[in-house]
C-alpha cells in the first residue's frame, strides 16, 4: 500500500547505519557466506595445498627441485586459476599435474567460488542475507510485523524516539521499505509466523515485539510463537475487536489495542515499556493516561511539575513517591529519581517525554 504523500513528506533524513554496526554486519555476513560455500572452499583448499605439498615432494625426487614449499603451492594456485609456470617439468608425473590441476580448479570454480566472490562484494543485491546481517548487530530491540499504514507510521515513531528496530514484512511495497530503509532500519521479506523469520529478526536478544498486521488470527499466530521461543518478550498487538483487546491483556499480559484505539506512538510507546491506557476522544483530540518511573540518569530529575508540563504538554496527575501518591502534585514540587509519575496528554507527547526519561 503506497504512503501518502503528506507522510513522505515528513519523514526524516537519511540516516547511514553507524559505522561500527555496518562492519559487524559485514564480518556476520561473511561468515555465513563462508559457511554456505565452505564445501567448494575447502575442496580449493585441499587441493591447492595438498597438490603443492606432493609436487614438492615429486620434484626433489625427480631432481627438479624447488626453491621452497611455498613456491610449489604457488604453482598449483597458478595452475588452478589456468596460469601455469613458465619451466615446464621433464618428468612425465609432474606434466600431469600441468593438465590435471586446471580441469579441477574449473570444477571448483563451477561449484560456487565465483559465486562466493561476486556475493562477497555486492552484499546489497542479496537483499534478505544482508537484511538478516544487520538484524544480527541489534540487541535490545523491538520488532516491528507488518508495514502497512499503521506499521510505516509505528516504525517512524519508534525512530523518532530513537529505538533500534528490526521489522518483518511477507509482501512488502518497494517505495514503503525505501521509506522504512531510509531509517536505518532493516527490513526481512518471510513470514513472521514462522520461527526462523523470528530468529533471523532476533527475537533472542529483541525486548519487544509488536505485531501490526491487519490479520488478527496473524497477529496472535505470531504472539504465541514469539512467547514460545522467548516467554518474557514484551507483547503489543493490534486488534480490531475491543473486548477481544481487552481479554488479551487481562489473560495473557499482552499489550493489545484495539481498531478504535490505533495510534502509531502509541502503539511505540508501549514497545518501549510505557504503561498506556487506550486513547480517549475530547473535542476531536485522543488523550491517553500514562505512566512511567523517573530514570536516575534522566534530565527531568530536579525540575518541578510545572516544567513538566510546560515542556511537554502533559498534565501531571499522580505523583508517587516512598509508596505514597499525591493525587494533586504542587506545580513547585520536584521530581526525584524513581518517582512514578502519571501524565495525562497526546501519545506523540507521551512518547517524547518517554524518550527523554532515558
Amino acid at each position: 500500500m503506497p504512503i501518502p504523500p503528506a507522510q513522505n513528506q515528513n519523514l526524516p533524513p537519511r540516516q547511514r547505519l553507524p559505522r561500527g554496526r555496518v562492519l559487524r554486519a559485514q564480518l556476520r555476513d561473511t561468515w555465513l557466506l563462508v559457511r554456505q560455500f565452505r564445501w567448494p572452499l575447502l575442496g580449493l583448499t585441499v587441493t591447492v595445498l595438498g597438490g603443492g605439498i606432493i609436487y614438492y615432494l615429486l620434484a626433489r625426487h625427480a631432481g627438479e627441485p624447488l626453491s621452497n614449499l611455498p613456491e610449489a603451492i604457488y604453482i598449483m594456485l597458478s595452475m588452478v586459476f589456468m596460469q601455469p609456470a613458465e619451466d615446464f617439468p621433464s618428468a612425465w608425473y609432474l606434466e600431469i599435474f600441468y593438465f590435471v590441476m586446471p580441469i579441477i580448479g574449473v570444477i571448483l570454480l563451477a561449484q560456487g567460488v565465483t559465486e562466493f566472490g561476486v556475493m562477497l562484494f555486492n552484499r546489497r543485491a542479496r537483499g534478505k542475507e544482508w537484511e538478516m546481517a544487520v538484524a544480527s548487530t541489534f540487541n535490545n530491540h523491538i520488532i516491528l510485523v507488518g508495514l502497512g499504514h499503521l506499521g510505516f507510521r509505528v516504525a517512524r515513531s519508534l525512530h523518532q524516539m530513537d529505538q533500534d528496530v528490526v521489522a518483518i514484512e511477507l509482501n512488502p511495497q518497494a517505495d514503503l521499505v525505501a521509506s522504512v530503509k531510509e531509517m536505518g532500519i532493516p527490513v526481512i521479506q518471510d513470514d513472521a509466523s514462522r520461527e526462523g523469520a523470528l530468529e533471523a529478526a532476533g527475537l533472542a536478544r529483541a525486548r519487544s515485539v509488536i505485531l501490526c498486521t491487519q490479520n488478527d488470527s496473524l497477529n496472535l499466530k505470531v504472539a504465541l510463537r514469539a512467547r514460545r521461543i522467548k516467554p518474557e518478550i514484551h507483547l503489543v498487538l493490534r486488534i480490531f475487536d475491543d473486548d477481544f483487546a481487552q481479554s488479551l491483556q487481562e489473560q495473557f499480559g499482552y499489550t493489545a489495542f484495539s481498531a478504535t484505539g490505533m495510534a502509531a506512538p502509541a502503539f511505540a510507546a508501549a514497545a518501549t515499556g510505557i504503561d498506556m491506557t487506550r486513547p480517549i476522544t475530547v473535542e476531536g483530540d485522543l488523550f491517553s493516561l500514562a505512566r512511567l518511573e523517573i530514570a536516575a540518569g534522566s534530565h527531568m530529575v530536579g525540575q518541578t511539575v510545572e516544567t513538566l508540563e510546560q515542556s511537554y504538554n502533559v498534565s501531571v496527575v499522580l505523583l508517587r513517591r516512598d509508596g505514597q501518591s499525591d493525587l494533586h502534585p504542587s506545580s513547585s514540587r520536584q521530581v526525584a529519581a524513581g518517582d512514578l509519575v502519571a501524565v495525562l496528554g497526546g501519545s506523540t507527547e507521551i512518547s517524547r517525554l518517554a524518550q527523554e526519561n532515558r
